[in-house]
């Protein structure tokens, strides 16, 4: 894989390139910015940017300006080749509180290794109504100390308005919720996203997230996907490389919550 042709191509097609992620929300460019706008229980906030130091801090302000009129909170995806190179550091002067940074990692699917397999008494089932959507909420709040209400109506909405841009999927332990995972597809792109990978505490280091991973992989294939893209925690990076995921460069959400 050509590292910077495949950044490059991510840039274009994910970032420059957004559609709108769910039933309600609409992707714009305002000057040298692309945005996402939705529900407030969606996605808002920036994708992309081609600024430098002479436009910078006037973008920001005037993103922070339309999420405030709008009452709502939003994040700054900012990855690391990004301009100005003091980008962060504005964003943080104006207000944003950066989150953990991540890695941006990319493959072929056709390099990944397909094989593997839940560990024994596990199996991966895909998630289709309701009731899984629920169960999928309740690992990722497990799975992340995080409260997932955003996930459970963001999910819902998918699956009911564009079911062909999202698979999620839940390992079970017998009838037990111990992992959980989405994938998103983005029409008119070879890509898709790993999303939400996360198993319960009991279940970690038995190789739940492995099999969540190659399940998604192999449905991306049969859909005809070149890429996986995935934003790699330190802990999901080692597991990731194993597989055949490239390292490209990093990313950090930087979120702004308006004052009220």
């Amino acid at each position: 894989m050509d590292h910077a042709a495949t950044l490059a191509l991510f840039d274009r097609d994910l970032r420059e390139g957004a559609r709108p992620d769910g039933p309600g929300a609409r992707v714009e460019r305002t000057g040298a910015v692309v945005r996402q706008t939705a529900p407030a229980h969606g996605w808002n906030g920036v994708v992309w940017s081609a600024l430098d130091e002479t436009d910078a801090d006037a973008a920001i302000a005037e993103q922070i300006a339309h999420f405030t009129r709008l009452g709502r909170g939003f994040e700054w995806k900012l990855y690391g080749h990004d301009l100005p190179v003091d980008l962060g550091q504005r964003l943080v002067a104006a207000g944003f509180t950066p989150e953990p940074e991540e890695t941006l990692m990319i493959c072929e699917v056709a390099d990944l290794t397909l094989d593997t397999e839940p560990p024994g008494g596990v199996r991966v089932v895909p998630v289709t109504d309701r009731a899984g959507v629920g169960l999928v909420a309740d690992v990722h709040e497990k799975a992340f100390g995080a409260d997932a209400s955003w996930l459970r109506r963001q999910l819902l909405d998918r699956l009911s308005a564009d079911p062909g841009t999202v698979v999620a999927v839940l390992a079970l332990a017998g009838d037990e919720p111990v992992g959980a995972a989405r994938m998103e597809l983005v029409p008119g792109t070879r890509f898709a996203g790993l999303w939400g990978g996360g198993t319960v505490r009991a279940w970690r280091g038995r190789g739940v997230y492995r099999a969540l991973v190659a399940h998604r992989a192999r449905v991306a294939a049969e859909r005809g996907c070149r890429y996986l893209q995935v934003d790699a925690s330190d802990q999901s990076r080692p597991i990731l490389e194993r597989l055949g995921f490239t390292p490209l460069t990093t990313t950090t959400p930087y979120v702004y919550a308006p004052v009220r």
